[in-house]
């Protein structure tokens, strides 16, 4: 019996167990015999091989003994057909015996393959469980702090403290084509909330990473903090608060909800203590603070400019007369005992000398302050929005914003309604919630009653600073 040829590779199977027949074991006996490999441990996979090959020897054997004359003897027509029928029971059991016994190696290589499946799915799995409860959600906190673990605390005389983390509120994922409805819910709940702090140049206020509104949304651990591409430079008592929340309507704004004043009180602090008071934006979203200081503060042009010298900048502007008078109303409320209104106007009430050193008054001449920023931007960069028509018209003032900023107009007259009671726009009721929401209490005061010649004076005072206004900004803003 020949060798096998070179092509054919015998794989060791295991060896033949005790429950193989008689024949079987015979047949192994003689094989051994005829092959000198008496002390080898034959298997399957070795019979299956040499079967077929000494089956096709014995019926040769027999063929050439009929041919000569000698005939096939019995035993070998057995054997032939013992050997026939062993040998196609050896196919079966190889193929069996391949099934059940995979090599070792291969075998390896499957169970690696399959682990490394598995952890890719947990990976993913993990992952988009995480996102799910993080970004696309866009959470609502009622922490105060935008969900962020630490927040910043600015004291009176400008020390910086931490104040301890808030717990996290769980919510609801948030499909992106939810994102807008909710937002503006946020907003609008932010507008009811406005009454807790009165954000004011004469009262410090807490200095935070993110908005001390409750409902503002939280990005969670995705986005990142930038320096603002636009800021409410000014000025107070002009409307800034309110443009601020109307904005925040808007998906692509994310915006600081307390005045960081980091320009004009906390700039020693540095750059990266300021961008860490702004909240996380994702690609596409801008941010923004509002200081309305800022506008009448000499230094604070120069600081931004090295900041960025592309910064846009809002500035809300209003009638300066009724601008000193609620200033006034703001103060009164907090210092009941302060002078009247028409004795802090004037230097001398004889001569009808106004005193600009108040700062009441000293806002209002919009002019000078202009002069001082247009040193340092161009006017393209600078929007001017009316308080009379961001009260008349919000939406028509929020175009212009949106469109300034390079946003698309999302905030239209279907977000607004007028509350006769206050005098100004709220948002109209929110989805989900039981009432609108307007600025709360501390907004839209009762002005004391003020002498008609002193707002008369006023006027007068104002009126040439006014016309330069116009003339500088282009717009004529009907203050006269």
């Amino acid at each position: 019996m020949g060798k096998p040829g070179p092509s054919r590779r015998l794989v060791n199977y295991p060896p033949v167990g005790p429950t193989v027949g008689p024949t079987f074991q015979a047949l192994v006996v003689k094989i051994q015999s005829l092959t000198g490999k008496k002390n080898k441990a034959w298997g399957v996979g070795d019979l299956a091989f040499f079967l077929p090959h000494w089956s096709k020897r014995l019926s040769d054997t027999c063929q050439n003994n009929v041919r000569s004359g000698r005939g096939c003897g019995g035993g070998q027509r057995l054997l032939l057909v013992k050997h026939e029928s062993l040998a196609h029971g050896m196919e079966c059991s190889l193929s069996w015996y391949h099934s059940e016994f995979t090599p070792p190696a291969a075998f390896r290589k499957k169970l690696l393959l399959l682990l490394t499946m598995l952890v890719l799915w947990l990976y993913i799995f993990y992952s988009c469980a995480g996102l799910c409860l993080s970004v696309p959600g866009l959470g609502f906190s009622k922490d105060g702090g935008g969900g962020e673990p630490g927040r910043l605390k600015v004291s009176a005389g400008g020390s910086v403290s931490e104040l301890s983390p808030q717990p996290r509120r769980q919510q609801e994922p948030l499909l992106p084509a939810a994102r807008e409805r909710l937002v503006f819910r946020s907003a609008s709940r932010d507008l009811l909330q406005d009454d807790r702090v009165e954000l004011t140049e004469e009262s410090p206020t807490a200095v935070s990473g993110h908005s001390s509104k409750p409902f503002e949304i939280n990005l969670g651990g995705y986005g990142a903090k930038k320096l603002p591409q636009a800021i409410i430079i000014g000025v107070k008592k002009g409307g800034t608060r309110a443009l601020l929340e109307f904005l925040r309507v808007h998906p692509d704004v994310r915006a600081v909800g307390a005045e960081p004043h980091f320009f004009d009180r906390h700039y020693a602090n540095g750059m990266e203590w300021y961008q860490d008071l702004m909240p996380r934006t994702l690609d596409g979203q801008i941010t923004m603070e509002k200081t309305p200081s800022y506008f009448v503060t000499k230094e604070v042009a120069a600081r931004i400019y090295a900041m960025s010298k592309d910064a846009k900048l809002i500035v809300v502007v209003r009638d300066p007369v009724t601008r000193a008078i609620s200033d006034y109303t703001q103060t009164l409320s907090k210092k009941p005992d302060i002078p009247s209104f028409e004795s802090l106007t004037f230097k001398n009430r004889t001569t009808g000398l106004i005193d600009t050193s108040w700062s009441a008054i000293q806002i209002g001449i919009y002019a000078k302050h202009l002069e001082n920023w247009l040193q340092y931007f161009p006017m393209h960069q600078i929007l001017f929005v009316s308080g009379e028509r961001l009260i008349s018209d919000p939406a028509g003032e929020l175009g212009k914003v949106q469109d300034f900023l390079g946003l698309k107009r999302i905030i239209t007259d279907k977000h607004f309604y007028f509350n006769k009671t206050k005098g100004f726009p709220c948002l109209k009721k929110p989805e989900g919630s039981s009432k609108p929401h307007c600025l709360g209490k501390t907004k839209g005061r009762t002005h004391p009653n003020i002498d008609p010649e002193v707002v008369q004076r006023l006027r007068d005072f104002y009126r040439p600073f006014n016309m330069k206004f116009y003339q500088m900004t282009g717009q004529n803003f009907g203050w006269d």
